[in-house]
């Protein structure tokens, strides 16, 4: 491991807005963030009281609603929605240790107590929130692991769906609002028409879908959201070579049957390419050099 990431790795542990592995966790974020915003040093998250809807005589005020990235790279998304909103609270979760040192520490820097990152795999990240904790979900550019044989892997693929529904909110088809909603954004068609293909397949209520985010028919509509321009270091690499950025943003508000995984693979099995992520990076690299 090079001395730079050691530095690095060495630095998160000190921060406070950084988690590693953490234990204990489900129903304390509000408690957690609270600690966060009063500037307390080496927060114990044994001591943190549960907070959750039916606990209105806590003394933790900081019951915002929070917003969960996923794949977070260096937290370019959660840094820059904790900017955009003092109301609410932000997690940028990844395995990367020293691409979330960017994130923690330009949120450092700028006084942002609304945004706190966890090291860990996202395959476990059930274990760190409580039912109804998380209100939206956003998924920023992952690996869109594009064998078919890795499809198991993708980040919205019904085997990670039905972990993000044991601590998603609960969407509210009434009044149409940003609980239970996962956004995706990606350079990967073949990843957008993947995640659509399950929107369609499982009956998830589709909000919002395009392939060319940044057209200016969509950018001078009323359907534009300011969210949506907040760029990642990984958008400007453009991998997958594709001059476009895929958007697409769904409720989980159905169950997802499992009988219905095989179908979802004989479908994409149709459209797949083989083609890995990793391979594509190369690719692009040798094309610069």
């Amino acid at each position: 491991m090079g001395q730079k990431k050691l530095i690095k790795f060495a630095a998160i542990k000190e921060y406070e807005n950084v988690l590693e592995y953490p234990q204990g966790m489900p129903g304390k974020w509000a408690a957690y963030f609270h600690e966060l915003e009063k500037g307390t040093i080496n927060i114990e998250l044994d001591s943190l009281a549960v907070v959750d809807d039916t606990n209105e005589s806590s003394s933790v005020s900081n019951k915002k609603p929070l917003v969960l990235e996923l794949a977070c790279g260096r937290g370019e998304y959660a840094v820059g929605l904790g900017r955009m909103f003092s109301n609410q609270n932000f997690v940028g979760l990844d395995l990367k240790g020293n691409r979330i040192w960017k994130g923690a520490s330009i949120a450092n820097r700028d006084g942002l107590k609304n945004v706190a990152f966890i090291r860990t795999q996202i395959d476990q990240v059930t274990q760190y929130f409580a039912q109804d904790e998380v209100n939206e979900i956003w998924i920023t550019f992952p690996d869109p692991q594009l064998r078919l044989s890795k499809a198991k892997k993708r980040l919205t693929h019904p085997k990670f769906l039905r972990l993000y529904q044991q601590f998603l909110k609960k969407a509210d088809g009434e009044n149409n609002n940003s609980s239970g909603v996962v956004h995706l954004k990606t350079d990967s068609p073949n990843l957008f028409l993947f995640t659509k293909t399950v929107v369609e397949l499982y009956g998830l209520t589709l909000i919002t879908a395009t392939d060319n985010l940044y057209s200016s028919e969509l950018m001078q509509s009323d359907k534009w959201d300011d969210r949506y321009a907040i760029k990642t270091y990984y958008e400007g690499l453009n991998i997958a070579s594709s001059n476009r950025i895929h958007y697409i943003q769904f409720k989980l508000d159905k169950e997802l049957p499992i009988e219905l995984d095989e179908k979802l693979k004989e479908i994409i099995a149709e459209f797949e390419i083989t083609e890995t992520h990793e391979s594509l990076a190369r690719n692009g690299k040798q094309a610069m050099e």
